[in-house]
């Protein structure tokens, strides 16, 4: 390439190197910010899947506890990239907003607490989107522990949960590319929905045939 007009070899060697220089240093500044932010976003997961765990385990101040550990690690990787867009859209970081989602989701559902909103948890709309399916995809295992224990009205009533989160999620119609894979993940909660509705359904059947015959 030519160097610019009116500027002689040694001008345009030395804004060439001063150019690749400053980009060199914002491209070291974005690799050390995502490799900072992504043992961050480990932990974000971590802690969200075991507040998950707690939640099933009907632990729900130690299930608290966590989310809030997902939090705050959440709140440091975002920190991180935030003054790095490309890196924040790289993909990891979508990825543990998402799982701190369904954490908080799966809390509030099982709690019967208000639907946390983005802007309650901080983060992006696809996240929150994908985070709130697979939120009501857990509730199959909720459901059936309570079937087990014999609490079918309960397990009615998550049944209930799930196809309102379907019924919601199947009216947003964008590219992947826009919801970050949103699609899959509701035709995955479609089929685990629709399995938790046959064995509510068998222990509807059962559980009034049962009544019948105490009748007799």
């Amino acid at each position: 390439m030519p160097p610019p007009a009116g500027a002689g070899p040694s001008g345009f060697h030395a804004e060439l190197t001063r150019a690749v220089r400053e980009v060199n240093a914002r491209l070291t500044d974005a690799n050390e910010a995502r490799e900072s932010a992504l043992p961050a976003c480990r932990r974000v997961i971590r802690s969200a899947g075991s507040a998950i765990r707690a939640v099933h385990r009907l632990e729900p101040a130690r299930a608290d506890e966590l989310a809030s550990e997902s939090e705050q690690a959440l709140r440091e990787a975002q920190k991180m990239l935030e003054p790095f867009p490309s890196v924040s859209f790289a993909g990891f970081l979508h990825d543990a907003e998402k799982e701190y989602a369904e954490a908080r989701f799966t809390i509030a559902f099982i709690a019967g607490a208000p639907l946390p909103l983005p802007e309650d948890l901080g983060v992006a709309g696809p996240s929150w989107l994908k985070g709130l399916a697979e939120a009501a995809s857990e509730l199959r295992r909720h459901a059936l522990d309570r079937l087990r224990a014999g609490d079918l009205e309960r397990a009615e009533s998550l049944l209930g949960v799930m196809d309102d989160v379907y019924d919601s999620l199947m009216t947003i119609d964008f590219p992947d590319a826009i919801t970050g894979g949103l699609r899959r993940t509701v035709d995955a909660l479609r089929a685990v929905t629709e399995r938790t509705r046959g064995d509510v359904t068998t222990t509807a059947v059962q559980d009034r045939l049962q009544q019948a015959l105490k009748r007799d």
